[in-house]
């Protein structure tokens, strides 16, 4: 159906009073505005046309080989697709964990140019990034300009290169940056800090690069939210601040160290619900359930359930000690937790925990360690 035309009211008219003056040149208004619209637009499709001239190349297409296993073929090799990007002058291509997981060969081509093996420098599952080697780079192929996520604000353009369905080499697409700060959940991880923006990004962009109207990378696509697989408006990239932490720890030793407390999870988040019904002393905080021995939490000395209640049809193990604060940080969730050590601390830092222990409220000390390999999703 054809766009309905918008009927604009007209302004109230106004009683003008004329004064006889000399005869005045032809007014000219109307054309230097359409002139100054049309100049505008020119200056926009410019520095679009420049960004992409200037970030296309750096682009990267990547193409995978993982074997599979089947119940009546056995192993058969499949293809798999995605994107990346020249990171710096030294052939180090950055792009996500999962688009290069469990890849027995893996492809790197620039444009047009014939591709070339590849080999992985390190890879952090948990951020869902990876860092590949290629040996040469096209003459006159510079690595992308790195801008900051920190001061990004919705609204802002967002212009996504990629290689969308593995076909369509170095497709550029433009939106706004809809949402910051967004925790998302995948299969492999949780990350946090997502940028969303409505650029369209299908499948094969994953490990492209997100770029500001100045050509700046600001993120690195990651995934979408679609009920078909295809771009519905809702893009997630990595920022760039974290980027700029994760890659330089994979160039220099393979991976990225993730601090670590070692309180698991199955303990509860305390509700006034909650502490009412077990006769908790606090209304908030993190009730520990289980301790991973050897953990800077089981060395720093906090304590884990000791007993078990059961309130309708579920099980508590009570009796360890409450977690309220971290740094000083209140504690209302495990996600508060999870996002402080992941954001702000890094491995062989001391943080203060506050705890509640037998109704009395004290410090304890941990020394963080890294996240064992075995607990990194992957």
């Amino acid at each position: 159906m054809l766009p309905q035309p918008i009927v604009v009211p007209a302004a109230t008219p106004q009683v003008i009073v004329v004064v006889a003056t000399p005869t005045p040149a032809p007014a000219a208004a109307p054309a230097p505005a359409v002139a100054t619209e049309v100049d505008s637009a020119d200056s926009v499709e410019a520095r679009r046309i420049a960004i992409y001239e200037r970030a296309a190349p750096a682009v990267v297409n990547i193409t995978t080989q993982v074997v599979r296993s089947g119940f009546f073929w056995g192993e058969y090799p499949e293809e798999g697709s995605g994107s990346g990007f020249l990171w710096d002058d030294q052939g180090h291509v950055v792009t996500n964990y999962h688009v290069i997981a469990d890849a027995r060969r893996i492809e790197v081509a620039f444009g047009e140019a014939v591709a070339s093996p590849a080999e992985v420098v390190g890879a952090d599952p948990m951020n869902d990034l990876a860092v590949l080697h290629v040996d040469s780079v096209p003459e006159g192929v510079l690595p992308l300009e790195i801008g900051s996520s920190a001061g990004l604000r919705v609204g802002q353009t967002a212009i996504a290169i990629g290689n969308p369905f593995g076909q369509f080499e170095r497709t550029m697409t433009e939106g706004i940056i809809s949402a910051v700060n967004r925790t998302i959940e995948t299969q492999s991880s949780v990350l946090r800090g997502v940028i969303q923006t409505d650029a369209s990004i299908n499948r094969g962009n994953s490990g492209g690069p997100l770029l500001d109207f100045r050509g700046r990378l600001i993120g690195v696509n990651s995934a979408i939210y679609s009920p078909t697989g295809t771009s519905a408006g809702v893009g997630l990239a990595i920022p760039v601040d974290k980027v700029r932490r994760v890659i330089p720890a994979l160039i220099a030793d393979g991976r990225y160290p993730h601090p670590w407390l070692g309180v698991e999870e199955l303990g509860y988040e305390i509700s006034p619900a909650l502490a009412q019904a077990l006769n908790l002393p606090v209304e908030s905080g993190l009730l520990v359930a289980r301790l991973y021995r050897g953990s800077p939490a089981d060395l720093a000395g906090i304590r884990s359930a000791t007993d078990e209640v059961i309130l309708g049809n579920r099980r508590y193990f009570v009796g360890g000690d409450i977690i309220t604060a971290i740094d000083e940080r209140p504690l209302r969730a495990w996600e508060d937790l999870n996002a402080y050590l992941d954001e702000e601390t890094e491995v062989g830092q001391t943080v203060t925990l506050r705890i509640m222990r037998d109704g009395q409220e004290s410090t304890i000390t941990a020394v963080l360690k890294d996240t064992p390999e075995s607990l990194q999703r992957q």
